[in-house]
């Protein structure tokens, strides 16, 4: 496979050839909420919080490759007779589908395999996480990818946790410094990413460092149905103890209030956050074609970007 520096970037106009599969467009993004709110996926945000889920599928219509089931060819409006959607992105290491979703009076007629067999191409290298509907891994397994661990959406507060430990402190960042991080880190350029990270839900963009050296870098957000915040992606320096950093995002992101976060199954800070308190709100199953694409103990992921 190439470089991840290197990685195949997709094209988000692409359009597919499946018979009634076509290339998402922002007038689409209503009926898309319509299918995700069918599936207990969106609802209005509290008062005072910030749409969400709204500027992240703008995100990936505008930025990444999104197809729709349309069977509403003629319709006054585009997506009027969309019945499914789905959603990858470019990782750098991987294709990582975001979002796969059918109406409910539509499931198990084979629209979900199609969108996938269109979404992902020849990509070897794949990934996702599977939400806990049991008819979600079946149709992952036969797209190539593995069953490696569970992921658990973990809230709660940091007051009980343990000191991040000596030389560790946070600051202020930018999406820019960021991205140069990951980049020089990984070989993975997100720039696109991080730009939109830093824009939504009220964002808080900083920088662990471990005596004046970056050893992270992370994002924080508000919560479009929850007064908890969101530590919406933490990566840790490739090599360096994940525990002192992840405590000290988690102390950030929090601010005053609780937080949330997305752990992978083997991310050692999990019995920590457990032993505080933090209780499971969520959880589901990631899957990759190559357990390399992820190093689970020093990614906290936002699920739709990974």
């Amino acid at each position: 496979t190439l470089p991840a520096s290197r990685a195949r970037r997709l094209r988000p106009g692409c359009v597919a050839t499946a018979s009634g599969i076509r290339a998402a467009h922002p007038g689409d993004i209503a009926s898309m909420r319509a299918i995700l709110a069918g599936h207990g996926e969106d609802a209005p945000a509290l008062p005072g919080h910030p749409d969400v889920l709204g500027p992240y599928l703008r995100h990936l219509v505008d930025h990444h490759r999104v197809l729709v089931v349309d069977e509403g060819e003629g319709t006054a409006e585009p997506g009027d007779g969309m019945v499914g959607f789905g959603a990858v992105l470019d990782t750098g290491r991987c294709r990582m589908l975001s979002d796969l979703f059918v109406r409910k009076d539509r499931l198990g007629q084979g629209l979900g395999r199609a969108l996938l067999a269109e979404l992902f191409e020849d990509e070897p290298r794949r990934a996702t996480f599977a939400s806990a509907d049991p008819r979600a891994l079946p149709v992952y397994v036969r797209a190539g990818m593995t069953p490696l661990w569970i992921n658990l959406y973990l809230v709660g507060s940091p007051v009980r946790l343990p000191a991040p430990g000596p030389g560790v402190a946070t600051r202020a960042a930018s999406a820019d410094e960021c991205s140069a991080l990951e980049l020089a880190w990984t070989g993975a350029d997100r720039s696109v990413d991080h730009t939109f990270l830093a824009g939504t839900g009220e964002a808080d963009v900083f920088v662990v460092e471990l005596d004046g050296s970056p050893v992270a870098f992370g994002y924080a957000r508000a919560k479009q149905v929850s007064e908890a915040r969101q530590l919406d992606r933490l990566l840790v320096r490739p090599g360096a103890e994940p525990r002192g950093p992840i405590l000290a995002a988690l102390e950030r992101a929090a601010g005053d209030g609780r937080v949330e976060a997305c752990i992978l199954g083997p991310n050692p800070i999990l019995p920590l956050l457990l032993e505080a308190g933090f209780q499971v709100n969520d959880h589901d199953q990631y899957l990759a074609s190559d357990p390399s694409i992820v190093d689970p103990a020093r990614l906290l992921p936002n699920a739709g970007l990974l």
